[in-house]
Formats: structure tokens, C-alpha cells, sequence
């Protein structure tokens, strides 16, 4: 599995996989769900209903079904958002230069639907050194097995 990294942003896919008008997006997606994928606004921490997951399965994305993340992956960082140390498929994920707010962030988007999932940092514990802070809500999980 390759990871991705910090500091290496991803080209940014002209056309993407799954495409929508915004009324489409808002008819499928719950108005928190709309607002963060869509928006790029961050939910409320610890206030997401995976933060404290500790189920074995995949994180998937909420928008278009991608698969993200596995729970093999997702680590306790205290922040209030589900953590993860790397993608469960590389490819799955874009890394963009998110200057917003005054500060200096890599954001992480769904490759697949180019929804907002969160923000990469190198701070991580584990060997990658890196801690993907994803919105619970723009992920969907499902169990393993």
C-alpha cells in the first residue's frame, strides 16, 4: 500500500468520478453532511459519531461510497475527530494547500467526489508520523465481516 504525504499535493483531477449539481448533493446529504463535504466546514468536535468507534470495518465516503479509510488505521488523538495514520488506498485521497483561516493546513478530499473529509498533519503517533483528522460525518462506516 502506498501512503500519502504531507507536503506532496495530489494534481487535482479535472473531471471527476461522481458529479452532482449542488441541489442533488442537498437532496442526498444531511444538512451537516452537505455543509462539510460540499462547504468545507469542520463539525463540532467530539460531536461526530465515530471519534469513539472502535468497531473492525472500513470508513467510507458519505458523499459517493469511496472507500477511505480502515479501522486498522484509526488511532485515539484526543482532538475530537476520528484519526487515522494513512488512507486504506492511497489513490483514494487528494492532498491540497488549504491556506483558510490563517493558517497553513494540508486538506484531505475524496479523490473520488472531491468532498472535504478533513486535514492531514504530521504530528501522528504512529510509524507514518502523520494524523488524517477526518469529519465524522462525511464518513459512512461499515462493519468487517
Amino acid at each position: 500500500m502506498r501512503k500519502a504525504r504531507v507536503g506532496t499535493e495530489a494534481a487535482v483531477s479535472e473531471v471527476r468520478e461522481v458529479s452532482k449539481p449542488a441541489v442533488q448533493w442537498r437532496e442526498e446529504l444531511t444538512p451537516m453532511q452537505y455543509s462539510v463535504l460540499r462547504e468545507a466546514h469542520t463539525e463540532r468536535p467530539f460531536t461526530g459519531e465515530y471519534v469513539h468507534n472502535h468497531e473492525d470495518g472500513y470508513y467510507h465516503c458519505a458523499g459517493c461510497g469511496a472507500q477511505l479509510f480502515s479501522s486498522d488505521a484509526k488511532f485515539e488523538s484526543g482532538t475530537g475527530w476520528p484519526s487515522f495514520d494513512q488512507p486504506a488506498i492511497a489513490e483514494a485521497v487528494e492532498l491540497r494547500s488549504d491556506n483558510s483561516l490563517f493558517m497553513r493546513r494540508t486538506e484531505v478530499v475524496c479523490r473520488r467526489c472531491g468532498g472535504h473529509l478533513g486535514h492531514v498533519f504530521n504530528d501522528g503517533p504512529t510509524q507514518t508520523g502523520e494524523r488524517y483528522c477526518i469529519n465524522s460525518c462525511s464518513l459512512a462506516f461499515e462493519p468487517r465481516g
